[in-house]
């Protein structure tokens, strides 16, 4: 979806000076302020987070090989759009650490994100996130659903996102890109 021509684009000023108690993204040059997330966004992120970074991150009990993080500020595109999943990875050796750079944002493109699904921000990560992530070609896509238990897994496929699969309930999950790894349903909803 096109910016409205006679609107001014907004810019890293304009997130820098938002509401502290608001995440605010610029897609597509609209400048888009969401409130903190919920309880029960907050554990799904949480647990997942926790169990990724020990398993892919660290490496203990799983292969390791990724960056992972908790809310990434991607600046992505050439205008740019700054997007802030609720999960981001990196295969080893694509997001390398500098002692002596700390970056407040990331221009480095994800393997992999996850947005946790709440009713403030379901539509804006289905309709506005999902595009950006495809046109950069960010390999996976995972939307985790709290309220319902749902897990959806997206895998790139040309120039749009294909669902390779969907887990739910208490069922335990394995999904591509950290199939190495089964995770236990536990970490997703914090229960």
């Amino acid at each position: 979806m096109a910016p409205d021509p006679a609107r001014k684009r907004a810019t890293y000023e304009d997130v820098l000076s938002a509401p502290e108690n608001m995440t605010a993204e610029v897609l597509n040059g609209e400048l888009l302020l969401t409130p903190r997330p919920r309880r029960s966004a907050l554990r799904s992120a949480t647990g997942l987070g926790s169990f990724l970074f020990g398993a892919f991150h660290v490496g203990a009990g799983g292969p390791g090989g990724w960056t992972i993080l908790d809310e990434p500020e991607l600046h992505l595109g050439p205008e740019p759009d700054i997007v802030v999943p609720d999960l981001g990875g990196w295969r080893a050796g694509r997001l390398i650490d500098d002692d002596e750079v700390d970056e407040l944002f990331i221009t480095v493109v994800p393997n992999w994100v996850c947005e946790i699904l709440s009713p403030g921000t379901f539509r804006i990560d289905r309709m506005k996130k999902i595009p950006i992530y495809a046109r950069d070609r960010v390999g996976h896509v995972w939307l985790v659903e709290p309220r319902e238990k749902t897990v959806e897994v997206f895998r790139l496929d040309g120039t749009g996102y294909r669902l390779v699969g969907t887990y739910g309930g208490d069922d335990a999950v394995r999904a591509e890109p950290f199939d190495a790894v089964e995770i236990p349903a536990a970490f997703l909803w914090g229960k």
